[in-house]
């Protein structure tokens, strides 16, 4: 049926194609509250009835007269008030969220009377639209105060219950912002975070589109934003993590800052991994036809975590340094560096380039420190001065010491040599014993001071090798404290095994030295094992020479004598001293063994073979207190650390 729309305005009838007589149609409706059903009511036909009245406002381009208005506008209005009434009568199946029909057709109620009022608002104020728009005004408001309630409360009850809806959240993909197999690492709470099932985001979605539509989009932001900030607090202190005030981060003991700086941490890496990203999910799904307002949103709550967090580095990085305090600094320099990634992904252009560059600036000042911890180093090993040598001749503690420094440091070795290239001293270049000549270097083959080894020049490979320059120069000084010369030998060839098995030992500080480095050092461990041979062995070589034995041809017996007294007295003595001697390192122990065994088994075997029978007999026990059998079993006992007995001599 052709039907005609029509109203009147100043006494003439306007009209528009496909519409009918608003005044008569509207006669339909009952005027009373009292007498609205809503079974009654054909809705579907008033929300049309709704919809070409809205645009037939908008079409009138004379604005100056207001046209009459009809009685659908009271109606509709007054439908929307028996939902909200409904809504807020306080039974449970007819709330908000319980009546999926209801719901759907009171928020697309409200985007009417929003199109209307703005429609209406375009007409001077006069004595036929002043109350209609009024009247409009007064639901749509208390609509939005409905609508901004429930925001609120749906907003909440995640946080009332974060466990109810976790698995109904993370069932949806496009929610679930961890991957799969993180999703089974549950290390932290934040796992759960945002927890909100499909069906409380998209009413949420529905309900913030209405808001931000009808112009009340500052409302809405600011329950979003009071509440989620509120939600993010209670995750970091559900991570133990709560702002601390600078002068307390510096009056803390180390022990103390080094949990705080965990904790802190875990906490930036829970926020770059998890929070962040499902916080801008969230938003992204709730606001997601306003981009612009949701960037906004997250901007700022992104912000303000982002401030308290660099807060806490600030008052790290100026805290005082000292050498165990570097690693803990590097933690924080790398967690602050993924944290640009996370600001970069998330965040809108102006605030990504505010943060990235308060992150970058507390980098700087962490990295400044660091350095200062690491060339520290330097006066740490200077100022190591002994007075009395270690026992044995064993690996001296500071080796020890300054070789897991490196090694731990050198795990940071990317994160190093970016801070030193920015931040190391660079007028300082490489010491004069990089700058030698090809003889030059011939004659330094002996030295371990091997700069011109080194196949890395960066700053930090300089800072590392100038360590290890000044390790070894320590280590020649300590030395000189042990009066025997063998003695002497065997430290520097056990600090520098040691030092040449740490390099090797890991794969980091070998690729800070080199491979010629490490052949450098093994050759100057190896001088060392012939120097030693040369104190220790040689001088009991001559008890088993054959010079001067024969007179005339035949062998004198008291010289024999007295060259088996000899050699059994001097090998007692070197024995009953290098028993006590410590090589810890079992290769090296091995090949000392090897090689006194193969210098002096063949000597003194071919030795007592050849001038045995020349003793008188039933006296050879006399002077040969040894069998070449014993010789190697004492040998065997040699570098343990403790003093042994001289065994039981095989006859």
């Amino acid at each position: 049926m052709e039907k005609n729309l029509s109203f009147s305005k100043n006494g003439q009838n306007l009209s528009t194609p496909r519409a009918f007589r608003f005044e008569h149609t509207f006669d339909r409706y009952p005027r009373s509250r009292e007498n609205i059903d809503e079974e009654y009511w054909n809705r579907v036909q008033i929300s049309q009835d709704i919809d070409q009245l809205t645009h037939v406002l908008s079409t009138i381009d004379d604005k100056s007269n207001p046209p009459d208005i009809p009685d659908c506008v009271e109606t509709f209005s007054r439908i929307v008030e028996s939902i909200i009434a409904k809504y807020n009568s306080g039974e449970i199946n007819r709330k908000f969220g319980k009546m999926t029909e209801e719901d759907a057709f009171f928020i697309e109620a409200v985007k009417r009377m929003s199109k209307l009022a703005n429609a209406f608002s375009e007409f001077p104020s006069s004595a036929s639209t002043s109350p209609v728009f009024n009247r409009i005004s007064m639901v749509l408001q208390r609509a939005m105060a409905f609508l901004e309630e429930e925001f609120r409360s749906l907003l909440e009850d995640c946080r009332d219950n974060p466990q109810s809806n976790y698995d109904i959240f993370l069932k949806n993909s496009s929610f679930n912002y961890k991957n799969q197999d993180q999703s089974d690492q549950r290390e932290t709470e934040s796992c759960d975070f945002p927890a909100y099932s499909l069906e409380v985001v998209t009413k949420m979605n529905n309900i913030a589109c209405t808001m931000i539509s009808a112009g009340y989009e500052t409302e809405c932001c600011q329950v979003y934003s009071v509440s989620r900030r509120i939600a993010f607090n209670e995750q970091m202190k559900r991570l133990e993590f709560e702002k601390i005030n600078m002068d307390d981060v510096l009056k803390m003991q180390w022990e103390t800052l080094e949990g705080e700086i965990s904790r802190w941490i875990k906490v930036v890496k829970t926020c770059s991994g998890s929070l962040f990203p499902g916080e801008k999910n969230l938003g992204e799904s709730i606001f997601s036809d306003h981009p612009l307002i949701c960037g906004s949103l997250f901007s700022n709550l992104a912000r303000a975590v982002v401030i308290q967090l660099l807060d806490f580095a600030e008052a790290v990085s100026m805290a005082k340094r000292s050498a165990e305090k570097l690693f803990k600094f590097l933690d924080v320099y790398e967690t602050l560096q993924d944290l640009i990634p996370a600001i970069n992904d998330s965040c809108s252009h102006e605030c990504e380039h505010q943060l990235t560059w308060e992150i970058a600036a507390a980098c700087d000042r962490i990295g400044e420190s660091a350095v200062s911890i690491f060339c520290d180093l330097e006066n740490s090993i200077k100022s190591d001065v002994a007075k009395s040598p270690v026992p044995g001749g064993a690996v001296h503690p500071l080796t020890r010491y300054v070789m897991n420094y490196l090694k731990y440091a050198c795990e940071y070795k990317n994160t190093l040599e970016k801070i030193f290239e920015k931040h190391a001293n660079l007028e300082r270049s490489l010491p004069m014993s990089s700058k030698l000549s090809s003889s030059d270097i011939e004659k330094e083959s002996e030295s371990p001071h091997n700069f011109e080894t080194v196949e890395s020049k960066t700053p930090f490979s300089i800072q590392v090798v100038t360590v290890m320059d000044l390790l070894d120069t320590n280590l020649e000084s300590k030395s000189k404290l042990y009066r025997d010369p063998s003695l002497r030998y065997i430290f520097l060839m056990n600090n520098g095994r040691y030092i040449l098995q740490k390099v090797k030992g890991s794969t980091e500080v070998r690729q800070v030295m080199g491979d010629t480095w490490c052949r450098r050092r093994s050759t100057v461990v190896r001088q060392f094992h012939k120097n030693y041979q040369r104190e220790t062995w040689t001088r009991i070589l001559p008890c088993l020479s054959h010079d001067g034995l024969q007179v005339n041809g035949k062998v004198n017996k008291s010289v024999l004598k007295e060259r088996f007294k000899i050699f059994s007295t001097t090998f007692d003595e070197i024995h009953r001293t290098q028993s006590t001697w410590v090589v810890s390192d079992e290769q090296l122990q091995s090949e000392l063994r090897v090689s006194i065994t193969s210098v002096v088994i063949p000597a003194y075997r071919s030795f007592v073979g050849r001038f045995k029978q020349h003793l008188d007999s039933g006296k050879v026990d006399k002077y040969v207190k040894y069998q070449p059998e014993d010789i190697e079993t004492l040998i065997e006992g040699l570098f343990d650390g403790n003093p042994t007995s001289m065994g039981r001599r095989r006859t």
